[in-house]
């Protein structure tokens, strides 16, 4: 089978969608030499897939990539003759009739599922995706509930929809104190007690209320940090005004964008990891946690009790007052902690990029026989 793998997200500082196009590309599967899969891309990428690579020109106009895959990357990819091209990002080349199978990864719903917390631009773009999922074969997701959503909101067939699930790469495991110190000290974080967040700072991944809860603990616990990590996002503005609103600026530190080779300490070196999400397809940082030894907090919604099982403690999101007494718990409960963390290991083992690149094959080939039929 010929395959187009169209990546994106990979140019700059990769966030989850380009974990995922990164961690496909280079899995020992993608690159088996029975299988001829070549990337489609038009970013400068830092890429060590031994994949062929198809480099699709920029146009600079209005809406230029949307506009690029829509109109003028199929008549680009037409020369190729592949059997069937996978857009890792909501759109492809899919508005005109190809001969070529199609296949798109759709990672959540948020913008439909939490309006109230989106930006309008967002919203917008999902709702011509209804549309434009009729045009597909297959849409590929990452979690049972992500699948259950789209069969809800874009009305389609069960089986139109696959659940492959994501991973943590190898590099997230437990480390060495001094490991561990010599990533921290660029942090200022060496011999600190904290609490870890990583994500972008958005209204949907509920940092405010993590920001309440600390507040109630942080009191009895005078030398407690809470560190966030991760990009400024829509509706961060918020996010600063309830830190100066509850006078906790010398208690919070912002670490902004945080590099992949620096993650797995800042994991390692915390006292409890907590993503209070209102929403996740999956949710890659509790996993990533959970594969560095770190107790973790999450939310009791979406496809997060998929990916911590019964490894973490679950809370209501909107519930303050639980979310601050469980994090009091698994900081003062030692022999909590110790559980948490050997649930947590073995959780973690469950997923595996392999496997996930063992499973997206599976479906290419799926696709591909249902052509011939």
């Amino acid at each position: 089978m010929k395959v187009g793998f169209i990546v994106d997200h990979l140019d700059g500082k990769l966030s989850g969608i380009g974990y995922y196009c990164k961690s496909l590309s280079t899995s020992k599967e993608f690159n088996n030499k029975n299988n001829e899969i070549i990337l489609i891309h038009s970013d400068k990428i830092n890429n060590t897939s031994k994949l062929n690579n198809i480099i699709i020109p920029k146009y600079k106009i209005f809406l230029y990539n949307t506009f690029r895959k829509f109109v003028f990357m199929p008549f680009y990819l037409k020369k190729y003759n592949f059997d069937l091209v996978h857009d890792s990002y909501i759109f492809g080349p899919f508005l005109f009739k190809t001969k070529y199978k199609k296949i798109v990864t759709i990672y959540d719903m948020t913008p439909l599922v939490v309006k109230d917390k989106q930006e309008f631009s967002r919203k917008i773009k999902y709702y011509i995706l209804k549309y434009f999922v009729k045009r597909v074969n297959r849409i590929i997701t990452c979690s049972e509930n992500s699948k259950q959503d789209i069969i809800n909101f874009f009305k389609v067939s069960p089986d139109k929809v696959s659940v492959i699930y994501l991973a943590s790469n190898k590099e997230y495991g437990q480390l060495t104190k001094k490991e561990t110190n010599s990533k921290l000290i660029k942090y200022n974080l060496v011999n600190k007690k904290y609490i870890f967040y990583v994500g972008n700072l958005e209204k949907h991944k509920n940092v405010e209320g993590l920001i309440e809860s600390f507040n109630l603990i942080s009191k009895k616990n005078k030398d407690l940090i809470l560190v966030l990590g991760g990009k400024k996002g829509w509706g961060y503005e918020d996010i600063n005004k309830k830190i100066i609103e509850l006078d906790l600026s010398d208690k919070i530190i912002f670490t902004g964008y945080v590099d992949e080779k620096d993650l797995p300490a800042l994991y390692n070196g915390a006292s409890l990891f907590v993503y209070p999400s209102y929403y996740e397809g999956f949710g890659l940082p509790p996993l990533e946690a959970m594969s560095c030894g770190c107790p973790v907090i999450t939310s009791n919604t979406s496809s997060l009790p998929e990916v911590v099982g019964d490894a973490g403690i679950m809370v209501d999101p909107n519930n303050v007052d639980e979310l601050a007494k469980q994090m009091e718990r698994v900081l003062t409960d030692e022999k909590l902690r110790k559980e948490m963390i050997k649930k947590g290991l073995k959780q973690a083992k469950k997923f595996s990029w392999e496997k996930c690149a063992r499973e997206t094959l599976k479906v290419y080939e799926e696709v591909i026989k249902e052509n011939k039929k």
